[in-house]
């Protein structure tokens, strides 16, 4: 569909204004379900991630186990692990920041809405 298709020339400018805010809100809408998504399954994963890194560093000390096949309390290895976890952690906030924003912007949307509503139905009595 093209421009033209949506926004016809003899279409008054009010009109053309209105379906193009509409069109713009749907497109916002959907980005922010798209967000929300894609901010909880980043939860999950880097949730996951962060118990399975700290384990690797609690476990040897709460078990007593320091070998394996590799040494559990190598420096080299802690060092690596714990740069692993904070970056798990910066995930995580990523994560719920996205999560939160996208919450708080489907929230306005909806205000919006239901004041159009409002309004709609004011100009329809």
């Amino acid at each position: 569909m093209s421009d033209t298709d949506e926004f016809p020339p003899e279409m008054p400018p009010g009109i053309q204004l209105a379906r193009l805010n509409e069109l713009f809100i749907q497109r916002v809408e959907e980005g922010i379900s798209r967000l929300k998504v894609l901010a909880a399954v980043t939860l999950v994963v880097s949730f996951l991630l962060l118990v399975s890194y700290a384990s690797q560093v609690i476990l040897p000390f709460a078990t007593g186990q320091t070998t394996v096949t590799v040494n559990l309390v190598d420096p080299i290895l802690l060092v690596f692990e714990g740069l692993l976890i904070l970056l798990t952690i910066a995930w995580v906030y990523v994560g719920a920041i996205n999560l939160l924003w996208a919450r708080r912007v489907g929230g306005r949307v909806r205000k919006l809405r239901e004041e159009e509503d409002k309004m709609l139905k004011r100009i329809e009595s």
